[in-house]
């Protein structure tokens, strides 16, 4: 069973039509100018077919540049308001929350082929649990911790389950 690899932007011909799509740096793309906002343009030797290099990207078709919306979505991951982001940057909230939805796409494209190989580990899992198991129940107070009868915490099911109990 072959896994699927990520490609660069611009390293294959976009047109399922041609015999060299989704070949991997075949040798059939030449660069064609560029468009108005400076994005490279490549044409398929083959099918002739001309795409901008950011084709398949977050990037294609926005009217900013990627150093600008790479800047607008760090601030949101930093936890900054979308007004503090237009203040900021001068880029409206609309547009923002909209990057961040063609982001999110993306990101259940990419996570699944960058994931694939990735086996957590046990202690992974424990800590976790350890983030999760203390939350406390819906609109309730927040659980108490698991004490065992001398006071001191009892080990979690998921530690117990992984046959080791360090401290």
């Amino acid at each position: 069973m072959q896994t699927a690899a990520l490609a660069a932007a611009g390293s294959f011909c976009w047109n399922q039509a041609c015999p060299d799509y989704s070949k991997i740096n075949a040798g059939n793309l030449r660069k064609f100018g560029q468009t108005r906002k400076g994005v490279p343009r490549l044409q398929c030797k083959t099918c002739k077919k001309v795409f901008a290099k950011t084709k398949g990207t977050l990037f294609y078709r926005l009217r900013h540049s990627e150093q600008t919306v790479t800047e607008c979505l760090a601030l949101v991951a930093e936890r900054n308001s979308l007004a503090a982001i237009h203040r900021v940057k001068g880029v409206k909230e609309e547009t923002t929350s909209a990057w961040m939805h063609k982001a999110a796409l993306h990101c259940q494209q990419v996570e699944p082929v960058v994931l694939a190989d990735y086996q957590p580990v046990c202690v992974q899992m424990d800590a976790l649990w350890t983030f999760v198991g203390r939350k406390g129940t819906k609109g309730g107070d927040p659980k108490p911790p698991n004490k065992a009868i001398s006071g001191e915490e009892a080990p979690s099911s998921v530690i117990a389950a992984c046959g080791s109990l360090r401290r």
